[in-house]
């Protein structure tokens, strides 16, 4: 149990105790009852007797009320209300006594599930009006249980519990309903040998470029067995990306799969998002639309003959839940799983296994008492200094991104300028460190002149120290450092057991801005060189090299007083401007390398500079088996030129891209 008024950031996370346990619900199995009908009734009928003596002590002050005090120390009278029930769709059934394959929301017909329009809902007092019925004529009460679609139960818990609608109650629930339910029938219909076949998804899924926010799947996720929520999620974040340019058979066009995919990817990103507007709202609703519009495409494959599933149809209420409960990712059951593992099963491992119910409150009462006393000395320790950090302002983002934490100490301290070269792809490494030199002391000198100036800039140094990884952080407090992001970037190495692992150079969304480079003045330069002539917004790239001038040639580098030298630099490799429009199918944005004589353009930034890090998919043509059969995923970035920007990597990518 949970009480509403908590923060859903902490409600998330099971190490800030804000649910309770308050009971377990015996699971009898009642063999002796020969009867399957029987024993089923029987069953529910004990759930709900259960469950009727659990929420018994809330039921007098539902109304009347209770004097509590808030977390503010101040005393309040408050209503205790059982307001939601969370769980999947068995239990849901359970709970509303209503049929399986029914929606226990609404009226909608057993051979209507598949379709997208609206029906009456379910009537809570009708419910209680039936269920009066079982004290008297047995007849009578089955007999309207029968006509009004619900399961014959004695006494229902929620039937004497005041301002409560239990068919309003029910909430989306984003593990069961779309992780393990629509994602999974999405990606089994996607594999079948009428539509895609596992083959070239497989073959797809091991040549991804690599992300922070993006698992690898080396053997494709076609031959997973039994998949998590974990998993599905993890399949959303590339599903489109591998089916974009794949053929069907019969030489059909492919763009009703691909916007049905994109359709249902859209509806489980935005179903999660942790807050809601109208248009978001609105969005939701759009983009279940256009899913009922393709979705006949699978039958005409062959691949399903009808969409009458009790999880498709509970896609239609989300809107609805969100206005009265709030946003799905509150009532989520990936918390209530979780918990399931801390309240039962290693409660149970705790015990001999004889008379276990006892065994398990007294392991979880002490348990509890030394989270609080825990949580007690924490609080006393608990100091407000922040840890060292680099941060940057750029004006007002539209994303937050994340705090960007370097390394205190290089991964190298001194890599030399040939060997930047030959390990890590940065063939123009000392000309573009010479115009940056050039533009950081001369900002207002132009393009022409500066040219000249970089030409005779002279480097006094031949090595740098040199960084394989940094971060983002969601706070800047350094006792909660929960990163975000990160951004690896080093060559094919060894690791301690003597195995190779690949180079990677990640790709990342730049800022487009100014850097301010001198102290007093403020006087703003453009840090990417002549580039800024030819985009206007956020720009991808690749980042190279990240290193960092060495300490004693600092002054020589940079002789004015005024100028104030950014820290860490990054030697990228630009990619084409975002276009106005993203492509009318799949609507993902189109990129390719950026050439200037024949040769990719690289200039020197410095990582304040770089927002995250992007997911790219390899764009390739609809016969691509000989084309890309000997890449993988650390050399498809060099051999494919064109790719597609990946909105599904994680929710600051959705925000941005989609």
């Amino acid at each position: 149990m949970t009480i509403g008024n908590i923060p859903k950031d902490i409600r998330r996370k099971p190490s800030r105790r804000s649910q309770i346990l308050i009971g377990y619900i015996p699971t009898t199995s009642f063999q002796r009852i020969t009867n399957k009908n029987a024993r089923r009734r029987a069953q529910a009928n004990l759930f709900h007797a259960c469950m009727e003596k659990v929420l018994a002590p809330i039921t007098p002050y539902s109304e009347t009320g209770t004097a509590m005090m808030t977390a503010d120390g101040i005393w309040r009278r408050c209503h205790p209300i059982f307001a939601v029930f969370i769980g999947d769709y068995p239990e849901q059934t359970l709970v509303t006594c209503t049929y399986q394959g029914r929606c226990p929301k609404c009226k909608v017909p057993r051979d209507q599930l598949g379709e997208y329009q609206e029906f009456p809902t379910r009537t809570h007092s009708d419910a209680v009006d039936i269920y009066r019925l079982a004290d008297d004529d047995v007849y009578r009460f089955h007999s309207a249980c029968k006509e009004g679609g619900l399961k014959p139960v004695y006494h229902p818990f929620w039937r004497s519990l005041p301002f409560v609608d239990i068919y309003r109650s029910i909430t989306p629930d984003i593990l069961h309903q779309l992780l393990q339910g629509i994602v999974r029938h999405l990606v089994t219909w996607l594999i079948s040998s009428t539509v895609f076949g596992r083959k070239e998804i497989d073959a797809r899924c091991r040549v991804l470029p690599q992300n922070h926010s993006v698992a690898v799947f080396p053997k494709g996720f076609t031959t997973l067995s039994h998949a998590s929520g974990k998993e599905h999620k993890d399949m959303c974040r590339v599903l489109l990306g591998l089916i974009i340019g794949l053929p069907l058979p019969g030489g059909q066009l492919p763009s009703r799969v691909v916007k049905a995919v994109r359709a249902i990817l859209d509806f489980v990103y935005l179903a999660q998002f942790p807050s809601h507007t109208t248009d978001t709202l609105r969005c939701l609703q759009e983009s279940l639309s256009s899913f009922h519009d393709n979705k006949a495409v699978f039958v005409d494959l062959g691949t399903r003959e009808g969409f009458n599933i009790p999880k498709l149809h509970s896609m239609f209420h989300y809107a609805s839940s969100i206005m009265l409960f709030g946003t799905a990712d509150n009532y989520n059951t990936e918390q209530t799983e979780r918990l399931h593992i801390d309240f039962t099963k290693d409660a149970y491992r705790s015990t001999n296994r004889k008379n276990e119910f006892t065994q398990m409150t007294k392991w979880l009462e002490r348990r509890e008492k030394l989270q609080r006393h825990a949580a007690h000395i924490a609080r006393q320790q608990l100091s407000d200094q922040d840890g060292a950090h680099v941060t940057v302002s750029l004006g007002p983002p539209r994303v937050h991104y994340g705090y960007l934490r370097m390394p205190r100490n290089p991964t190298l301290k001194s890599v030399s300028f040939q060997r930047l070269a030959s390990e890590y792809g940065a063939g123009f490494f000392q000309d573009a460190l010479a115009d940056f030199i050039a533009r950081v002391n001369h900002p207002d000198v132009s393009t022409a002149k500066l040219r000249n100036r970089a030409h005779n800039t002279l480097i006094p140094f031949n090595a740098v120290p040199v960084y394989h990884k940094f971060k983002f952080t969601a706070s800047r407090n350094s006792d909660r450092l929960e990163v975000v992001d990160s951004v690896q970037i080093h060559p094919a190495q060894t690791d301690l057991r003597g195995r190779i692992l690949p180079a990677r150079f990640d790709t990342v969304l730049v800022c487009e801005g100014e850097y301010t480079t001198h102290r007093n003045k403020g006087r703003p330069i453009h840090t990417n060189g002549d580039l800024t002539d030819c985009y206007s917004g956020d720009q991808i790239a690749q980042v190279r090299v990240v290193f960092k001038i060495p300490d004693k040639v600092i002054n020589l580098v940079f002789p004015s007083v005024d100028v104030m030298s950014p820290n860490y630099l990054a030697y990228v490799e630009w990619f084409t401007p975002l276009p106005a429009t993203p492509d009318p199918v799949n609507r993902m944005y189109k990129v390719s390398r950026m050439f200037r004589d024949r040769e990719r353009h690289a200039t020197i930034i410095p990582v304040e500079m770089i927002l995250c890090s992007v997911h790219l998919f390899p764009r390739v043509s609809p016969n691509t088996p000989q084309d890309w059969s000997d890449w993988d995923s650390s050399s498809v970035l060099e051999h494919c030129q064109s790719f597609y920007v990946n909105p599904f990597c994680n929710r600051n990518s959705y925000l941005t891209f989609a």
